[in-house]
């Protein structure tokens, strides 16, 4: 018989049991529960901090422990004698069974009560309350479990979570915006060969790769998932769950589109036979989306085929994307071509079309919404849709149409019909082109039913009104709005913005607010998008004071600042020579967990250290924008070499140029950023250089501006020239040692005013080249 631990001795002398032998069995008994065929664990190696008065005043029911049982030591109930070890036992039996019947809060409370004595519950405890928070997914249950996870790191004891519940918390913790949280997560389990199922990771690389700023971490986690499966033979059971299917494929193909990484596309499409991936509809339209953002013209015109050859059925998000990509790289006219392949339409109701508009026409004098679109429309409602499918426009398609796309139409026409997004895509090209009168005729057209199967929506008018909002008619944009009260079709928040937009550029507060008090009276409560907008307003109106209040405003009302209400309220403040509040604000925006600097916040401070000339400052801010992992824009640099040019850091400005150089030179893929500079950016370039003597580094920039297509204003530099360096190099005492060691620099010197026109050693007199 094992003999009791020796600290055993003082719970026998205080209990109030009769019995010497019932005593005696009561703690071999309990020393049985903890002896495990993994574990043994007795009284005497429980760690449990606890002084002799504590024991005690646990025993009269006091709550050392956090575990009263309300009854003073008078009582007779056992529960009031019960020990130490029992009472933690109460804590995690109490504790379990508010998780099996999902009291979570209970849970949690529970496990604050083990904490502050310093016990930790076991695995199964911990796993499931952490994954009972991430299916909650609200912001407080993810920060608890974001807690103790953080905690179980501090304290190397990570295996007190198991892989499911890991692999929700990083689910949980994606859909809610955090999918750098959630990589972390992911690579952390990598590191403990808890291989995450194939639905949790790419669902991270899917969020990760719907932003530029995180494609390139998508391509990594896929990369690295690819590698365990490198070696067939060495690929365990329980990989087969990380194993990446047509969903994985398709997010890290949505990655490539999002960066438009062309190459690196292809070479994941290789990769999908080895892993037995098929390609099914989505990936198409995710190629539809990398070719319209690589500009590849001919890969979209040939989708369709491809399709055809896979096996693979078209949907209708298929006959959209492809008209936006149309409609996206500027080709409305292959758009109109697309929707005219797929719309279907009996002579007769083009007949009777006609004549409906012919009666409209005639009768417009009476009928105030046909005027006022009119008044937009440039007198050609009439005519649009008639012409695009009309019998002489399908005999003339049926006779460029290659036989590809006859039998695309043949195979698919019958269940593929253009809809009320493919016409408002259609609109969204017209006003982009700045044809807004054949914006206007389409919705014309859609309330005149001219497609039976298709009426006008919000998102129709809203299209209308954003081409009003772009041309500046306010008026004409209001009455498509009150069109739609009378119509019946209910304004959304985005309508609402687009109008409020347009007030506010053309810095009209006035109807801005009284907007908004529509809004409010609609039932429209203002977003996110709203307060920037009007944020936005009062700065060009030079009104910073009510655009720090409107944003005040937002943090009461319960809406979350966005990235863009950071960089709008960083803007008035740099605006207005407040380097201080810029630099608060920001720091505000890094300590929100919810936000993540992008380029635009970190160019405003940047420019207002800039401008308050503490260019040390400056430096160290563009350093911390690398790390941070953004790539600085043409803004950045141009900021940059502003300072330095001020400050008289000519060697600094050097440094940025070789950096902005070997940007301009690199190629998509390169692993390098590629930089498009801008003639701002090489001016100030140019005029650095010559200010401070580098004319070598000044016509390597120029020859840049020359292969960019970017005109060099000579003559300024000429004037320049002329100007500070008029006696250069033209005394004849110097040595012919000084001569021939400062003859690259004559050399120098020499080309540029051969470039610029004046006199050299090419040429004796002016010159114009």
């Amino acid at each position: 018989q094992p003999q009791p631990p020796s600290s055993s001795t003082t719970f026998l002398s205080m209990s109030r049991f009769s019995s010497h032998k019932k005593k005696t069995d009561i703690q071999r008994k309990k020393t049985r529960e903890f002896e495990t065929p993994k574990q043994t664990m007795t009284l005497s190696s429980l760690s449990l901090s606890l002084s002799l008065e504590e024991i005690k005043s646990t025993i009269v029911g006091t709550t050392s422990l956090g575990l009263a049982t309300g009854k003073t030591s008078s009582s007779s109930s056992p529960a009031a004698s019960s020990s130490p070890e029992e009472l933690i036992s109460d804590v995690v039996e109490k504790m379990l069974r508010a998780l099996k019947e999902r009291r979570t809060d209970d849970a949690w409370m529970q496990l604050q009560t083990l904490k502050g004595e310093g016990i930790e519950p076991s695995r199964e405890c911990l796993s499931r309350l952490v994954a009972q928070l991430s299916h909650h997914g609200t912001p407080s249950s993810l920060s608890k479990a974001q807690r103790i996870l953080s905690d179980l790191r501090k304290q190397d004891k990570i295996r007190q979570l198991d892989s499911d519940s890991l692999g929700l918390l990083a689910m949980a913790s994606a859909r809610a915006g955090a999918a750098r949280y959630a990589l972390r997560i992911v690579r952390l389990m990598l590191e403990l060969d808890l291989y995450p199922p194939v639905k949790i990771w790419s669902a991270i690389v899917s969020r990760l790769g719907r932003q530029p700023d995180d494609g390139l971490l998508a391509l990594e986690l896929f990369d690295d998932i690819c590698l365990y499966f490198r070696a067939p033979d060495a690929v365990e059971l329980s990989m087969n769950t990380m194993r990446p299917d047509t969903g994985a494929f398709n997010a890290v193909l949505n990655a490539c589109a999002t960066l438009g990484l062309m190459d690196r596309a292809n070479t994941i499409i290789g990769l999908m036979p080895r892993f037995g991936v098929l390609a099914d509809t989505l990936t198409f339209n995710v190629l539809i989306k990398l070719y319209a953002r690589t500009e590849q013209m001919e890969l979209l015109k040939g989708v369709f085929g491809r399709m055809e050859e896979a096996g693979v059925e078209p949907d209708q998000s298929t006959l959209n994307s492809l008209v936006a990509a149309y409609v996206g790289l500027g080709d409305l006219e292959a758009a109109e071509s697309l929707v005219e392949r797929f719309w279907k339409m009996p002579q007769e109701n083009v007949q009777a079309h006609h004549e409906k508009c012919e009666s409209s026409s005639s009768h417009s004098q009476t009928e105030n919404s046909v005027v006022e679109y009119r008044g937009i429309s440039l007198k050609s409602e009439r005519h649009r849709m008639l012409k695009f499918w009309s019998p002489e426009r399908q005999e003339e398609r049926a006779r460029s149409e290659d036989a590809g796309s006859v039998a695309s139409e043949r195979r698919w026409g019958h269940r593929l019909r253009p809809d009320v997004r493919t016409y408002t895509t259609l609109m969204k090209g017209y006003v982009q082109e700045g044809q807004v009168g054949d914006a206007i005729d389409f919705l014309l057209a859609m309330e005149q039913k001219f497609d039976p199967n298709v009426s006008p929506n919000e998102v129709t008018y809203t299209t209308a009104i954003a081409a009003c909002v772009r041309l500046n008619l306010m008026d004409e944009a209001h009455s498509i709005l009150r069109e739609m009260r009378l119509r019946k079709v209910p304004a959304n928040i985005v309508t609402y913005n687009i109008l409020l937009s347009g007030y506010c550029r053309s810095r009209n507060m006035e109807k801005a607010y009284a907007l908004v008090a529509d809004m409010k009276l609609a039932g429209i409560s203002l977003d996110v998008v709203s307060y920037n907008t009007l944020i936005n307003g009062c700065i060009k109106s030079g009104d910073n004071v009510a655009a720090l209040a409107h944003f005040q405003q937002m943090r009461e009302g319960g809406i979350a600042p966005s990235e863009v209400s950071y960089t709008t309220l960083m803007k008035a403040f740099g605006q207005s020579g407040q380097p201080r509040l810029v630099h608060q604000v920001f720091e505000e925006m890094q300590a929100d967990p919810r936000m993540r600097p992008d380029s635009v916040a970190w160019n405003v401070l940047i420019d207002s250290i800039c401008q308050s000339d503490r260019m040390a400052d400056a430096k160290s801010a563009f350093k911390r924008m690398k790390e941070a992992r953004l790539h600085p824009t043409v803004v950045t640099y141009t900021m940059l070499v502003k300072g330095f040019a001020r400050a008289g850091m000519w060697g600094e400005a050097l440094v940025l140029w070789n950096e902005i150089k070997e940007r301009t030179e690199a190629k998509i893929g390169s692993g390098l950023e590629p930089l498009q500079p801008d003639e701002v950016l090489l001016d100030c370039l140019v005029d650095t250089c010559v200010r401070a003597g580098y004319f070598q580094r000044a016509l390597e920039i120029v020859a840049c501006m020359e292969d960019n297509r970017i005109l060099a204003d000579k003559t300024k530099y000429k004037r320049m020239f002329i100007e500070l360096y008029s006696d250069l190099y033209t005394s004849q005492h110097t040595s012919q040692r000084r001569r021939d060691k400062s003859e690259e620099k004559r050399d120098a010197v020499e080309a540029f005013k051969f470039w610029v026109g004046l006199p050299n050693k090419y040429y004796s007199s002016d010159w114009s080249p």
